[in-house]
């Protein structure tokens, strides 16, 4: 009788994917919330706040969005061995 221990998998839910999925989500709740956003003040060099709020957030999604591929391209070497 062979006694091999089963194939150990990582786990799929891991602390860096919670984070991805974070960073992920954030601007849909961040634009999908409009009533913390729809106003006209503070105004931002004479923009009002509702367009440079929105503008502002096209911004910080580039930045998670590369942070969370980042992460993913991370996690991804890791859980291969780092043979990608």
């Amino acid at each position: 009788m062979s006694s091999d221990a089963p194939d150990q998998r990582p786990p799929v839910v891991t602390p860096v994917r919670v984070v991805i999925g974070l960073c992920l989500l954030a601007p849909f709740v961040a634009m999908l919330w409009v009533g913390s956003y729809a106003k006209v003040d503070p105004t931002f060099i004479g923009i009002p706040f509702f367009y440079w709020y929105q503008m502002l957030w096209v911004l910080i999604s580039t930045a998670l969005t590369m942070i969370a591929y980042k992460l993913w391209q991370r996690d991804q070497r890791a859980r291969h061995g780092g043979t990608k």
